[in-house]
């Protein structure tokens, strides 16, 4: 049994109850992750139907992307405050409308609304599912976040070739209307099923070895924080590499001239492109929680100097041999195997430094750097323009590896002293409110 407690006596709920709620919020994030990972599927459709170019058709990708992030703080803290149930609720209806009107924009202007529409959408799926995993699992944080992550990494890579099929054989409008209505109504009824625990989540025997704080920080406070500011810092360097490739891996396997050539990689066969972007979501999908799980392990910032680690050999691979279609493949999949592990971890610390009861805004204010990254995704294309995907592909190198050298190096030692911080503090205001008690028990 899932033990909670509240002040003393202590209560149990079923213990299939937090992982059905995980279950939930799971399915919910697969039904937003098209709107991401799905959307390189439709920029050339799109491009060959009106004629507006592939930098103003991605100029949507970015405000989807900034409008996701940035607003998430926004949702998470309606869900601190009234629950997930009816966050989540508006997020189908908007999910919904967004690719509606994507079905139907005959300008950018409405292209950019629907934009406008699915960001508003998925960060209220995204942010409400993600602090409701942070709430119901305090001791498996990593694990949590991860699977839930999972969901929004690996939910396109089912239907990456049930979208293509539709947009050769019934156009690209056809398929943003009818997945758009799918994708929406099964958001809507899980909902209803969604709620956050009702008392505070008791620490198991075993304690996991994790350093966490004692102390619930608020958003103003946790905003006054440098750790905060380095974690944002990290999650800019190493989103802007796996954004741009997210957006614009069809134009960078054309590009390279690697898109049609046919592969066989154990037993898989199909041409390059297909191939790399359904392994690019199983592995994404797969990364998340296993890494997740790793860190709750061996610690969140080991596992993030491994994965950032690992990210920035897999570009290297891609600067010198990314003309290679076998290559390509593997190491794109391999690329996003690591990445899609910052939809883990990063929530998952954040919870670790900053405590549970604000987790969903917390995590959600730290999300927004997905939203800063993507800012950089049309500069990627600029430079591309100019110089070659190489070049962009070295830059990513070099953010990735900074990263890994911060959690390594810096990250470490400066949460370690903020935690230290917090445990000292919660033994002070313990040790006032116990001579408070003693004073009135005496008068």
């Amino acid at each position: 049994m899932t033990t909670i407690t509240k002040d003393t006596p202590e209560l149990t709920v079923r213990s299939w109850e937090p992982w059905v709620q995980l279950a939930c919020g799971i399915v919910c994030m697969a039904m937003i992750a098209n709107l991401q990972y799905g959307w390189t599927l439709f920029v050339d459709p799109i491009d060959q139907a009106h004629g507006w170019g592939r930098a103003a058709i991605q100029t949507a990708f970015t405000v989807f992307v900034v409008t996701e992030t940035w607003l998430v703080p926004v949702e998470a803290w309606f869900v601190d405050k009234y629950g997930p149930r009816i966050v989540l609720m508006f997020g189908a209806v908007m999910i919904t409308l967004s690719w509606v009107l994507n079905s139907y924009a005959d300008s950018l202007t409405m292209l950019y609304l629907a934009a406008v529409c699915g960001g508003i959408g998925a960060g209220s799926v995204y942010g409400t599912c993600v602090g409701n995993a942070l709430k119901w699992f305090p001791y498996r944080r990593g694990l949590a976040a991860g699977a839930t992550a999972a969901g929004f990494g690996a939910g396109a890579a089912l239907t990456v070739v049930p979208i293509a099929a539709m947009i050769a054989s019934h156009g690209y409008q056809t398929a943003f209307f009818r997945f758009g209505i799918g994708q929406g109504l099964v958001v809507l009824v899980l909902a209803l099923f969604i709620y956050p625990p009702k008392l505070k989540i008791a620490a198991p025997k075993k304690q996991t070895g994790l350093p966490q704080t004692k102390v619930d920080y608020r958003p103003g406070e946790t905003l006054r924080k440098p750790v905060f500011w380095l974690l944002y810092l990290m999650f800019v360097l190493v989103a802007s590499g796996g954004l741009m490739a997210a957006a614009q891996i069809a134009p960078i396997a054309k590009d390279l001239g690697v898109a049609n050539q046919p592969v066989n990689i154990l037993g898989l066969q199909a041409v390059a492109l297909t191939l790399a972007i359904s392994l690019d979501r199983i592995f994404d999908g797969f990364g998340r929680p296993l890494f997740g799980f790793i860190s709750d392990r061996i610690g969140r910032e080991n596992t993030m100097f491994i994965a950032f680690g690992t990210a920035a050999a897999m570009l290297l691979l891609l600067v010198y041999h990314g003309s290679n279609p076998v290559v390509f493949v593997i190491a794109t999949a391999c690329f996003f195997g690591v990445f899609g592990e910052i939809y883990s971890l990063f929530p998952a610390t954040a919870g670790d430094t900053f405590g549970s009861k604000f987790a969903a805004t917390n995590a959600g204010m730290l999300y927004t750097a997905k939203g800063t990254a993507a800012l950089l995704v049309p500069f990627a294309g600029i430079v591309a323009a100019s110089y070659g995907w190489y070049a962009v592909f070295a830059i990513a190198v070099a953010f990735n590896a900074t990263a890994a050298f911060l959690a390594m190096f810096v990250l470490k030692p400066v949460r370690s002293a903020h935690i230290a911080r917090s445990a000292r503090a919660a033994e002070q205001e313990s040790s006032l409110s116990g001579k408070v008690q003693s004073g009135g028990a005496v008068g």
